[in-house]
């Protein structure tokens, strides 16, 4: 018997661009509404969505037994005949309506409630699954801080970013105004790489100062790479440099930049630099010569007379005037006085600007001098020297440090040229200002503030200044 061969459909001739496009498309799915989209298989939420109608329901049977509201007859009729089915008592008495009227309401809004904690876990749980079971402490921590002082920090280099640590724990209204003339290390090295780069080491630390991510995150930030050839270009660049480098190189805007990086760390508050345009720092030296570069100046053998922004009108951001005009406090330092803090003040708009604001305006004293800058400086000669380069008188209160740190890290610093910074508070009483006297330094490694206790004698000056007015 011979095998019949399996009859075989023709095979469909292959599909040309010109029979695509002739062949008709089919009708475009319609469009769900946004609103409805939560509506969608899978979403976990149309649970606690439909609890939210049930609880409403309940409640407002509660209201309507309370209040004896027989509008509604036959609801109020059916519910009647179950009680009186049920207890063998009437509705319309005290004794019944009352604690029936209570339970339905309570247990209405405790549905409600239930339903809502439900959406949002349901919500957090695909989001941010990590803080499922920090929600009530994350959501009170968050408005807490979102009701803290407004608070603008002028500065720049460690000393800046200390003080925001203390700072970002009492308050998310915060704004970091850095100064934007290093040309050290990884910044110098990256603006001569990239031509014109603006210099992202300080805004970098007060990033991370600032951050609200996971302290993985803040390493890495942080990280320098070291490779084998130290003159590879990448040994001795930080992480976070190289990341606000590239984001500038992207979208083209170094303030924008700024605030991406912001957005990936999770910053509470905002860091701005004091100005978007290329500017370099020139000392003028007491023997009449001038050094140019802040790195150069910092290591200078003489002593600084006068410090200037090359070219010397830059403009500040619409932002940074704005935060300063808001504030309820601004505070300038710690930090190089010549280097991080005067720098900022040569905006001379932001001088202006601080001048005028009416908020609490503090200086933070160095704790120690800095060789090559503020050789034998008391906390007055700080003062002065701020006072003569912004042109004026731009705050009215002085933190200074009375404690003194132990004689082996004392003896450590006196080999390199430093010393503990004189708190003459006759001199600064002298000159206008008013003087907070206080321990306000950590001692580790090395000798710095307390960023917890700089942060507290600041807000305590914000409140006597709120509970003055």
């Amino acid at each position: 018997m011979a095998i019949q061969p399996r009859s075989r459909k023709p095979h469909a001739p292959p599909l040309t661009l010109s029979a695509m496009e002739a062949a008709p498309s089919p009708p475009p799915a319609p469009r769900m509404p946004r609103g409805l989209k939560w509506l969608y298989p899978g979403m976990r939420v149309k649970r606690w969505l439909l609890l939210i109608p049930v609880g409403l329901s309940l409640g407002i049977l509660g209201v309507m037994v309370l209040a004896q509201w027989k509008m509604m007859e036959t609801i109020y009729e059916r519910l009647a005949a179950v009680v009186q089915r049920l207890l063998n008592m009437p509705l319309d008495i005290p004794l019944v309506f009352i604690p029936l009227g209570l339970l339905l309401l309570f247990s209405g809004l405790a549905v409600i409630a239930a339903a809502m904690i439900g959406l949002n876990r349901s919500i957090l749980s695909v989001i941010s699954p990590e803080h499922l079971d920090e929600l009530p402490d994350v959501l009170h921590r968050n408005i807490s801080l979102g009701r803290g002082a407004r608070i603008v920090v002028i500065g720049g280099g460690t000393g800046l970013s200390t003080m925001l640590r203390g700072l970002k724990k009492h308050s998310s209204n915060l704004t970091a105004v850095v100064t934007m003339t290093d040309d050290g290390g990884s910044s110098g090295l990256l603006q001569r790489q990239l031509g014109g780069m603006l210099p992202p080491g300080d805004i970098r630390n007060c990033l991370v100062a600032l951050a609200d991510a996971e302290p993985l995150m803040q390493e890495l930030f942080q990280y320098r790479f070291t490779t084998k050839d130290n003159k590879d270009g990448l040994s001795g660049h930080s992480f976070g440099n190289l990341l606000i480098a590239a984001m500038a190189d992207i979208t083209g805007d170094f303030e924008r930049a700024v605030e991406e990086t912001s957005n990936i760390l999770a910053i509470r508050g905002r860091v701005l630099p004091s100005t978007v345009e290329n500017v370099v720092l020139v000392g003028e030296m007491e023997d009449g010569g001038e050094i140019t570069g802040e790195t150069n100046i910092a290591h200078a053998s003489d002593r600084i007379q006068r410090i200037k922004l090359c070219p010397d009108s830059p403009k500040p951001l619409p932002e940074v005037l704005e935060a300063i005009r808001e504030a309820d406090v601004i505070v300038m330092g710690p930090g190089s006085v010549f280097t991080s803090v005067i720098p900022n003040l040569l905006v001379h708009e932001i001088s202006t600007a601080v001048a005028a604001a009416k908020a609490v305006k503090v200086y933070v004293c160095n704790v120690m001098t800095q060789p090559g800058e503020t050789d034998g400086y008391a906390a007055s000669d700080h003062l002065r020297a701020v006072e003569r380069h912004a042109g004026r008188r731009v705050f009215d209160y002085v933190l200074v440090n009375k404690a003194t740190p132990s004689e082996d890290l004392m003896a450590r610093y006196r080999k390199t040229g430093a010393e503990l910074v004189t708190a003459d508070t006759d001199k600064i009483a002298a000159l206008g200002y008013k003087a907070i006297v206080g321990s306000f330094i950590s001692e580790s490694a090395v000798v710095r503030h307390d960023p917890d206790k700089l942060a507290q004698a600041i807000l305590r000056l914000v409140d006597r200044s709120l509970f003055a007015r």
